[in-house]
């Protein structure tokens, strides 16, 4: 094994899914996987590359009670040396079975031995594994990460906690880690110009252009490295149309091919045809992008075909305030793909708001802020009682994520929810990209039983 690779071990009683995860994180069948518990005996080690972090994965057997002599203690045994070298514990639990004896057991095991754990609920897919992900809570391991290993539902959120709970990069590793190629997608309605706004950025006919939609089929990437020396992977998609319009099985295929390059990249340009405006579906595909939590840059391709600009772009900005205002502040670049004029603002917008996706908060500064909010505006009463929110952190960036804690935080209303959101949103300087706000509540000591 590496030694100098992170060490990230999976752990948890057995048939909860832990080998099929394993795999998923792999990238590939490392481990066998099957619908019968005790299939992992021996551990089982993977290198995986999680959100530009190199990593050693260690897949483990199932932790189960037994005597140290019977077969089942060995392998406990075994699981637990593994866990002894992890620089991050992830526990896995089965969120249709629900938290068992066994699950609080081994819960209470690995928080008396001192390393961090990531809480994930897997075989969350379906309105039952989902309304059963929020009983994790009680294992106090932290909040539970919902996910299906097996229909890749949730990984890519995964990865990005993984790779943000391991240890900093040593200085060496750090310079190599920030020479790591920045993910940029290239998306879009079909025929909006995303294949030539490519070949214009790569500088050369790399992919096939014209009039026709839908020329591009599968999720190419190419690699970019740009004036200030940023390697860029920029991948090109199919165009995305509606739903109930996709209907040969190929351009099923080429469609999960654009919306899985969408989820694994760090900013997702979307293209639009600004002589046609702003369409319905476009901003289907910016409110999938918020919800996947990446950054997104507005691209207005063919913008020398518009008559009117100025009324387009009013047009277009009143949209965005009423239909995207989850991204207020959404950058926008115009431009025309197809003669180069306006290219070379794109590139600037996608590193600034790349940044702004990175961005982390001082606690001091953030905790300031959170006082002045709540001067301005207290949190109203639910049930006849004030809510007291006591303070707030950030959890993680990528896309910058903060945690409010209080009494009773968590029915916190959803307008004072986007109140704290747009606040933060202006005070911080944080536009276009997804915020996301968690809320967890404290016991009131007071309170009667």
């Amino acid at each position: 094994m590496t030694q100098s690779l992170p060490v990230v071990v999976i752990a948890g009683r057995p048939n909860v899914g832990k080998s099929t995860l394993f795999n998923r994180l792999a990238g590939r069948r490392a481990a066998i996987v099957a619908d019968t518990p005790g299939v992992t005996r021996d551990r089982k080690e993977a290198e995986a590359r999680l959100r530009g972090r190199e990593v050693q994965l260690i897949d483990t057997a199932g932790l189960e009670e037994a005597a140290p002599e019977t077969l089942a203690g060995r392998m406990r045994q075994v699981s637990a040396s593994a866990v002894a070298l992890a620089d991050l514990v992830v526990f896995v639990v089965d969120a249709r079975a629900g938290v068992t004896p066994a699950d609080a057991h081994f819960a209470a095991w690995l928080r008396r031995q001192d390393k961090p754990v990531l809480l994930v609920a897997n075989k969350a897919e379906g309105r039952g594994g989902a309304a059963s992900v929020l009983d994790a809570y009680e294992l106090g391991l932290g909040s539970p990460l919902a996910v299906s290993a097996e229909h890749g539902e949730g990984i890519s959120e995964l990865m990005s906690e993984i790779a943000d709970r391991l240890p900093p990069l040593a200085e060496a590793d750090a310079a190599e880690d920030a020479a790591a190629p920045l993910k940029l997608a290239i998306v879009g309605r079909p025929n909006a110009g995303k294949s030539t706004l490519l070949n214009r950025l790569l500088g050369e006919e790399r992919m096939l252009t014209g009039p026709e939609p839908g020329l591009t089929r599968d999720a190419v990437a190419s690699l970019l490295t740009d004036t200030d020396g940023q390697v860029i992977e920029i991948v090109d998609t199919a165009g995305l149309r509606r739903r109930a319009r996709v209907e040969e099985s190929l351009e099923k295929m080429a469609t999960g091919a654009a919306i899985g390059a969408l989820k694994m990249a760090e900013v997702v340009v979307l293209a639009v045809d600004a002589a046609l405006g702003l369409h319905d579906q476009d901003l289907q595909i910016a409110q999938l992008t918020e919800r996947e939590g990446r950054a997104c840059v507005l691209v207005l391709n063919k913008w020398d075909a518009v008559p009117d600009r100025e009324a387009t772009r009013r047009a277009i900005a009143d949209r965005l305030e009423r239909s995207l205002a989850q991204m207020k502040g959404i950058p926008v670049v115009t431009l025309s793909a197809m003669t180069g004029a306006g290219i070379d603002k794109l590139l600037p917008a996608v590193r600034r708001v790349h940044a702004l996706w990175n961005k982390r908060l001082p606690t001091a500064a953030l905790n300031r802020w959170f006082e002045q909010a709540l001067a301005r505006h207290a949190p109203p009463l639910v049930d006849g009682r004030r809510l007291k929110l006591r303070y707030v952190t950030q959890a993680k960036a990528r896309p910058p994520t903060f945690v409010v804690f209080g009494t009773r935080a968590e029915r916190l209303p959803e307008a004072y929810q986007r109140y704290l959101v747009n606040s933060l949103r202006e005070d911080f300087d944080l536009p276009g990209v997804p915020i996301r706000l968690q809320l967890r509540g404290t016991a009131n000591p007071y309170a009667p039983d």
